[in-house]
C-alpha cells in the first residue's frame, strides 16, 4: 500500500497541535488566577492566598514547560512538511511568529523566573508585578498566534502574486475578519479551563478533608467566575458562528450536517452524515432551530454543502460530531456553574459529595471541548490551508515521501508520550503534597536549581500504601 504524504502530514500536524493546545489554554487561565491570588495576598496579608498561589505556581511551572517543549517542535513542521506554504506565507507569518517570541515569550520567561524563585527573596510588590507580567505575556502570545491562525481562515490584507503572499495592509492582515471572535472565544476557553481545573482539584482536596479553608476559598472564587464566564462563552460562540457563516459557509454547513441550501432548517441532535451519498442517516432534530440560531429568523436560509464540489467539502462526520461534543460540554459547564449558585446557601457547595465528585469529572471536560473546537475549526477549513487561496496539496513539501512522513509521525508520538508521562508524573507529585508551607524546614540545598525542580517537592507514602491520604510532606517527616 502506497503511503500518502499529504494524509500523514495532516495527521501529524493534527496530533502535535492537539497535544500542544491543551497546555497554553490551561496556562493562560491559570496565570491570571495566580496573579489574582498574588494580588489578594499583597492586599490582605492573608497567608492562605499566598499558599494557594505557591501551590498553583508549581502546577503552572510544569504546564508551561510542557507547552514550550511541544510548541517549539510544532513550528519545525512548517519547514519539513509544508515548505511550499512556508515559502508562500513567509512575508506575513515570519514577522508574526517573531513578534510573538519578542513581545511575549521573552516577557514570560524573564518574569517567570522571578515568580518561581523570587518568593520571599524580592519585595512583595515586585513578586506581584512578576505574576501580572507572566499573565500579560500569555495574552500577548495568544494575540499573535490567533491572529496568524485567523488569517489562514479569513485571509485579508494580502495578495497572491506568483505563488507568494504579499502584505498590502498589515492592519487588515493582523485584525482580519475572524480574529476578534476567535481571540475572545479562546481567551474565554482558557479562563473556563483554568477555572474548572482549579475547582476540580479543590473539590478533590475537600473530599479528602485537606486544607479545607484554603480550598473552600479557591472553589468559591472559581464558581463565581464560572457563573459569569460559562454563559458568556455561549454568547461569544454564537457571534463567532455568525462570523463563520459569513466567511466560511461550507464549514457551517458541515457543522450543521446540512447538504442542501434551504430555509426552515432543523437543529440536528443526532445524525450519521453519509458524505458519499451527500445525505444524513437516522436524523433526530428540532424543527427550524438551526435557521433561528444561525440567522436569528425562524425561516432563515442556511447554506448547504452542495454549494461547492465534493472535493472541496471538509470531512463532514468529524466536523459534525466535534461541534456537538464542544457544545454539549459547554452546556454542561453552564449547568454546573448554575448548580454552584444554587448550592451557595448554607455552604452546601463544598459539602455535597455528588457536586464535588462532579467537579472532579468536569476538570477534564474543558480540554476535551478545546480539542473538539480545534477539530471543528481546522478540519472544517479543509481542503484549504489559506481559505480560498491555497489548498493543502499545494502547500505540501514536494520532496516529502509517505515513508518520511510516517517515520516522523511515529517519532512525534513516542517523544510526546514521554514528555506527557513526565509532566503528569510531576503534576501528581505536586497534587499529592498539597498546600504545604514551603518555608518550614527550608534549607539552602532545597532551593530549585532548574526550572521543573520548582514543581518537585519530596514526599513519602507511609507503610508502602498507595492511597494519597497517607502522603506526608517531607518537611513533616524529615528530608
Amino acid at each position: 500500500m502506497e503511503l500518502d504524504p499529504l494524509i500523514l502530514s495532516r495527521i501529524q500536524f493534527a496530533f502535535v497541535v492537539s497535544f500542544h493546545a491543551i497546555f497554553p489554554v490551561f496556562s493562560i487561565g491559570l496565570a491570571s488566577f495566580i496573579a489574582v491570588l498574588e494580588g489578594l495576598a499583597f492586599k490582605t496579608g492573608n497567608p492562605l492566598w499566598e499558599k494557594l498561589s505557591a501551590f498553583w505556581t508549581k502546577v503552572f511551572a510544569v504546564v508551561f514547560g510542557m507547552g514550550v517543549v511541544s510548541g517549539i517542535v510544532m513550528s519545525f513542521q512548517f519547514g519539513t512538511n509544508w515548505s511550499n506554504f512556508s515559502q508562500a506565507s513567509a512575508n506575513f507569518l515570519g514577522p508574526m511568529l517573531s513578534y510573538e517570541v519578542i513581545t511575549a515569550f521573552f516577557l514570560e520567561a524573564a518574569f517567570l523566573g522571578v515568580l518561581l524563585f523570587g518568593r520571599h527573596k524580592v519585595p512583595a510588590g515586585v513578586h506581584l508585578f512578576a505574576a501580572i507580567m507572566v499573565a500579560v505575556g500569555t495574552f500577548i502570545s495568544s494575540f499573535w498566534i490567533l491572529s496568524a491562525n485567523s488569517w489562514m481562515h479569513t485571509p485579508s490584507g494580502v495578495e497572491l502574486r506568483d505563488g507568494v503572499f504579499h502584505v498590502t495592509s498589515w492592519s487588515q492582515a493582523i485584525f482580519n475578519p475572524s480574529f476578534p471572535y476567535r481571540f475572545a472565544h479562546m481567551v474565554m476557553a482558557s479562563f473556563l479551563t483554568g477555572g474548572f481545573v482549579v475547582a476540580g482539584v479543590s473539590a478533590w482536596y475537600l473530599l479528602r478533608g485537606r486544607e479545607v479553608e484554603a480550598n473552600r476559598k479557591a472553589l468559591s472564587m472559581c464558581l463565581w467566575m464560572l457563573l459569569f464566564l460559562a454563559p458568556t462563552q455561549a454568547v461569544i460562540g454564537d457571534l463567532h458562528g455568525l462570523n463563520t457563516m459569513e466567511h466560511q459557509p461550507v464549514k457551517v454547513a458541515a457543522m450543521e450536517g446540512n447538504w442542501e441550501t434551504s430555509r426552515n432548517v432543523p437543529l440536528l441532535l443526532f445524525a450519521i452524515p453519509d458524505q458519499e451519498n451527500q445525505t444524513n442517516r437516522f436524523e433526530i432534530g428540532i424543527p427550524n432551530l438551526a435557521s433561528f440560531i444561525l440567522t436569528h429568523e425562524w425561516d432563515g436560509e442556511v447554506p448547504g454543502l452542495n454549494e461547492v464540489a465534493v472535493e472541496e467539502q471538509p470531512p463532514v462526520g468529524i466536523v459534525f460530531w466535534s461541534f456537538r461534543v464542544m457544545v454539549g460540554l459547554g452546556l454542561l459547564m453552564i449547568a454546573f456553574a448554575l448548580a454552584g449558585l444554587l448550592l451557595r446557601r448554607n455552604g452546601a457547595y463544598y459539602r455535597k459529595r455528588w457536586f464535588l465528585q462532579g467537579l472532579r469529572f468536569m476538570s477534564i471536560t474543558p480540554f476535551i471541548a478545546v480539542i473538539a473546537g480545534w477539530f471543528v475549526t481546522e478540519i472544517g477549513r479543509s481542503p484549504w490551508l489559506v481559505y480560498g487561496m491555497m489548498n493543502q496539496a499545494e502547500a505540501l513539501t514536494p520532496s516529502l515521501t509517505g515513508g518520511m512522513a510516517l517515520f516522523t509521525l511515529i517519532g512525534y508520538v513516542v517523544v510526546y508520550g514521554l514528555v506527557f508521562s513526565a509532566g503528569v508524573y510531576y503534576l501528581l507529585r505536586v497534587l499529592y503534597v498539597g498546600l504545604e508551607d514551603e518555608d518550614e524546614g527550608e534549607h539552602e540545598s532545597d532551593r530549585p536549581a532548574r526550572p521543573l525542580s520548582a514543581a518537585h517537592v519530596p514526599f513519602e507514602i507511609e507503610h508502602g500504601q498507595g492511597d494519597v491520604s497517607h502522603a506526608k510532606p517531607a518537611n513533616e517527616g524529615g528530608h
